[in-house]
C-alpha cells in the first residue's frame, strides 16, 4: 500500500493494493506550479472487471450488515476526516489548486455528510399505511440495489465522493470508485480513510484511469446496477446512451449557467460580496458558480464600478498561501477554454471590463492562472451568457424590470442554482416560485449548499435525481412494498 507523500500509488481491488493489469501509469501534477504529486495506474477494462467482481461478491454480506452498524462506520469515517482535515486541505491546495479556506470547506462537507448519512443508518425511513382490507398490514422499505459505479470530478475531490459513496454505503450497496485523473491522490486518500474506518473487504474498490477506459467500462459492465456521475452535459448524455441497453439506474449531476439577480432595492455592498464569492470562488470552477449577473438598470453603473474594483483587488497565487484569494484553474485545457470565451465575448460585442488574460509574473507563469474577468453590457442570448465557461468569468446583463430579470435568468438550458438580492419580500417569494432551478438563494450568492437538503437542478443540469439529504437515498435504493395478511383467509384487494 502506498502511503501519502510517496510517489507511486495503486488501485484497491478485493482488499489488495495492485497495479493496473497493463502496467501503464499516469502522473498527477499541481496546477499551481507543475510539481509532481504522484504516479497512478492507468487502468483498463480488465481492472474494472476485477473490481466489479469483488464488489458483487462483497454485496451479499454487506447488505445483511444491520444498517445502524453501517452507519457507525460512516460516523467513524467522519471522525477520521475531522482529524485529517488540515492535511487533506493542504493536499487539495496542491493537487487541485483551491485556496486553503475553500479546501477546508470541501473536507468539511464530507465530514458533515459522514455524520448525516451515518445517522441514516438508524432511519432509512419507509412508510406504513392502512390497508383497505381487515386484518392486513402493509409497509414500504428501502432495499439496496447492488454494485454502484461512482465517477467523480476534480473540482470537489473530497466532498463529491462523499455525496455519492456515503448514501450508497449506508443503504447497503458496494462500490467501484473512479476518481478524476486530475485529483487521484485525493481520491486515494479518501478511500484509505474509509478503509481505516472499518469497511469490509470488497465493499469499496478504487480504480484509477481515464473516463474513456475505466469510466466507459463501468458504465457498460452488466453487473454495475447504478452509475452516479458528476461531469459535463456531453459526458452525461453519452453515459445515458451507453447505460440504456442494460436499463441501469443513472444519476447525473451536470452543468450550470447560474444567475444572480440584483434589483434596484438591493443591499449593493452585500450583493457585490456575494457575486465575487460566487463568480470567482474556486476560480469559477463550480457547477454552481455565478457566471451571470442580471442587474436592474437603476443600479447597474454603481454595481459595475464596485464589482470591477472588488475583482481587481483579488490576489492570485498558490492555494496554500493563506493570503491568496484566487488559485489556478485545473489544467492547460481549461485555461485555453476560458480564454477562448473571452475572445468569443469580445467578438459578440460585450464590453470587457477587467481581466480577460492569462496571468503571469510573480511565478504565476508556472501554473494555470486566469485573471478574474467581467464582461459588461451583455445580452442574454450571447454565448458567454448561455454556455458554461467553468472559469473566473462573469457577465453583467442589464434589465429594466423584475419580470425581465426572471425571464433572463430562466433563459438558459441549465437550471442548477439561482440567487436574488432584494429587500422586497414579495419579489423574493415570486423569485422562489418562478426561478426554474433546483436551488434558489435569497440575499446570498449561488454557492453554499448544505448536506441535509437535496442538491441538483432542472432542465439540462441533470436527469431529475438529487444528491444530499434524504433524496440521495432514492438514487441508491429500490422501494419494496410489503403486505402482511393475518386474516387467515384469502382476501382479494380491488375485488368487489
Amino acid at each position: 500500500m502506498a502511503l501519502l507523500g510517496t510517489k507511486t500509488f495503486q488501485n484497491y481491488i478485493a482488499g489488495e493494493w495492485c497495479d493496473a493489469a497493463s502496467g501503464e501509469t499516469f502522473e498527477s501534477t499541481s496546477p499551481a506550479n507543475g510539481d509532481a504529486i504522484g504516479t497512478f495506474p492507468r487502468s483498463g477494462e480488465e481492472d474494472v472487471d476485477r473490481a466489479v467482481e469483488a464488489a458483487k461478491a462483497a454485496f451479499e454480506e454487506w447488505r445483511l450488515v444491520p444498517a445502524p452498524k453501517r452507519g457507525e462506520i460512516l460516523f467513524g469515517f467522519g471522525e477520521l476526516l475531522k482529524g485529517e482535515k488540515e492535511e487533506l486541505a493542504q493536499l487539495m491546495a496542491r493537487e487541485m489548486g483551491k485556496v486553503l479556506a475553500e479546501a477546508r470547506g470541501d473536507v468539511q462537507e464530507a465530514i458533515d455528510m459522514a455524520y448525516y448519512m451515518g445517522g441514516e443508518g438508524r432511519r432509512l425511513f419507509g412508510q406504513t399505511t392502512p390497508s383497505e382490507l381487515r386484518d392486513k398490514f402493509q409497509m414500504s422499505v428501502r432495499m439496496p440495489i447492488g454494485v454502484i459505479g461512482v465517477i467523480t470530478p476534480w473540482n470537489f475531490p473530497i466532498a463529491i465522493p462523499s455525496w455519492k459513496t456515503l448514501p450508497a454505503l449506508v443503504a447497503g450497496n458496494t462500490i467501484v470508485f473512479k476518481p478524476a485523473t486530475d485529483t487521484p491522490t485525493l481520491g486515494q486518500r479518501y478511500v484509505e480513510l474509509l478503509l481505516e474506518a472499518g469497511l469490509p473487504t470488497g465493499v469499496l474498490n478504487i480504480v484509477h484511469g481515464g473516463g474513456g477506459t475505466v469510466g466507459e467500462s463501468l458504465v457498460r459492465h452488466p453487473d454495475v446496477r447504478v452509475i452516479s456521475l458528476t461531469g459535463s452535459r456531453e459526458t452525461g448524455v453519452a453515459v445515458l446512451k451507453a447505460a440504456a441497453d442494460g436499463l441501469k439506474h443513472v444519476h447525473l449531476e451536470l452543468g450550470g449557467k447560474n444567475a444572480i439577480i440584483v434589483l434596484d432595492d438591493a443591499d449593493l455592498d452585500l450583493a457585490v460580496e456575494g457575486i465575487v464569492w460566487s463568480a470567482f470562488g474556486t476560480s469559477g470552477q463550480r457547477c454552481t458558480a455565478a457566471s451571470r449577473v442580471i442587474v436592474q438598470r437603476g443600479i447597474y453603473d454603481e454595481l459595475q464600478s464596485k464589482l470591477v474594483a472588488a475583482a481587481e483587488s483579488l490576489r492570485l497565487g498558490v492555494g496554500w498561501d493563506e493570503e491568496t484569494d484566487v488559485g489556478p484553474v485545473i489544467n492547460q485545457g481549461s485555461l485555453d477554454k476560458i480564454h477562448s470565451y473571452t475572445e468569443i465575448g469580445k467578438g459578440e460585442g460585450a464590453k470587457l471590463l477587467t481581466g480577460g488574460e492569462v496571468a503571469s509574473g510573480n511565478g504565476l507563469e508556472k501554473g494555470f492562472y486566469y485573471r478574474p474577468t467581467i464582461f459588461g453590457e451583455v445580452e442574454p442570448g450571447m454565448r458567454i451568457a448561455q454556455e458554461e465557461i467553468f472559469g473566473p468569468t462573469t457577465a453583467l446583463i442589464p434589465v429594466e424590470s423584475f419580470d425581465e430579470a426572471i425571464k433572463a435568468a430562466n433563459g438558459v438550458k441549465y437550471g442548477l442554482s439561482s440567487s436574488i438580492f432584494t429587500r422586497d419580500v414579495n419579489k423574493a417569494f415570486r423569485a422562489m416560485r418562478d426561478l426554474d432551478t433546483g436551488i434558489t438563494y435569497i440575499n446570498a450568492g449561488t454557492i453554499g449548499a448544505e448536506v441535509h437538503l437535496p442538491f441538483g437542478g432542472t432542465k439540462d443540469t441533470g436527469n431529475g435525481h438529487r444528491e444530499a439529504g434524504q433524496a440521495a437515498l432514492d438514487v441508491f435504493t429500490e422501494w419494496k412494498s410489503i403486505y402482511v395478511d393475518y386474516s387467515g383467509r384469502l382476501q382479494k384487494a380491488q375485488i368487489d
